[in-house]
């Protein structure tokens, strides 16, 4: 069995390939993706070359973490059956070609546990459940007491995910910071601004996902005594602070880990119950033969907020 897929084969170096599929246990299913999402975070850094060491690293590579599919072959073992449409979060099936993240394939084998099945009716739109429940992570883990953002720093899609999930908790709608102008519009009952235009200084919860590794100054100094930054972004270089303003105002620093299963499940829940809304967050869409100009497009386009490869018409 063989796929075709995206194989990134060196820094900005990108092929459409055929590979040999890994064959399916009583425990995996095979999936035939129809649409994968590009992460203008990680898979940009994956393309430049700028990802941090950690093991699995090296190319060739499949990218993709972000694909939805329907199940075309269940093994014996899986709860999952034939014609289901599921998200799959990536997948390790391409043989001597590493899958980081492996969902950027026209076919997938994956164990039944990776997949989550989702409404017929999100189509395309599954594949921003990756980042709704990175979002839902930074918001909902299980320490005693989480502060919402009164401050996101950052209007691409995270931002726009972590900003509308604070509305519809009932918190107070948060301010969300952003430079480019390009990116101010589509806010959903909450305010954008320009950070120059900010004069506040009383953040309680200030959440990042510019992933700007130097912003961590500036942040500190715009918390109320006892407030929070928190890391939701992703940050290729140390991160470093002046102490003194730290100290005076007892600032409290959290990194948001990776997001788990059940913070998809419940994003996938508010997504299919009309709470959490989609819509606005896909903004291009290229037909997966045209994957290199895709990718060049997500991360050198400032109007691209998510990009998305059809693979329908994929051999």
């Amino acid at each position: 069995m063989r796929a075709t897929a995206v194989v990134l084969q060196q820094p900005e170096r990108l092929a459409l390939s055929s590979l040999e599929l890994t064959p399916p246990n009583d425990n995996d299913v095979v999936v035939d993706i129809d649409f994968s999402g590009i992460s203008t975070g990680t898979e940009r850094l994956l393309w430049s070359g700028r990802m941090p060491t950690f093991p699995g690293m090296g190319y060739p590579l499949v990218p993709g973490y972000e694909s939805v599919g329907h199940v075309t072959h269940a093994g014996a073992n899986t709860k999952h059956t034939v014609g289901e449409q599921v998200f799959v979060p990536g997948a390790r099936c391409f043989g001597e070609v590493r899958g980081l993240f492996g969902g950027a394939s026209s076919r997938v084998v994956v164990p039944d546990a990776r997949v989550v099945s989702i409404d017929e009716s999100l189509g395309e739109h599954g594949v921003l459940l990756a980042l709704a429940a990175t979002a839902y992570h930074a918001v909902a883990s299980k320490r005693e007491r989480i502060v919402p953002p009164d401050l996101i720093v950052g209007h691409g899609v995270l931002g726009r995910l972590l900003a509308r999930m604070t509305v519809i908790a009932g918190f107070a709608p948060p301010t969300v910071w952003e430079r480019n102008t390009n990116r101010v519009s589509g806010a959903l009952d909450y305010t954008v601004t320009d950070p120059a235009h900010d004069e506040r200084r009383d953040y309680r919860a200030i959440y990042d996902v510019s992933g700007d590794s130097s912003i961590l100054d500036t942040l500190i100094g715009r918390l109320a005594p006892g407030g929070e930054v928190v890391l939701a972004g992703f940050y290729t270089d140390p991160l470093t602070f002046a102490f003194p303003p730290a100290f005076m105002r007892e600032a409290q620093i959290r990194a948001a880990a990776e997001w788990q299963k059940p913070d998809l499940l419940a994003v996938k829940e508010l997504v299919e119950t009309g709470r959490l809304s989609l819509d606005g967050l896909i903004t291009h869409r290229e037909d997966a033969g045209n994957a290199e100009r895709a990718y060049r497009t997500a991360f050198n386009d400032d109007t691209c907020l998510k990009m998305v490869l059809d693979w329908r018409a994929a051999a």
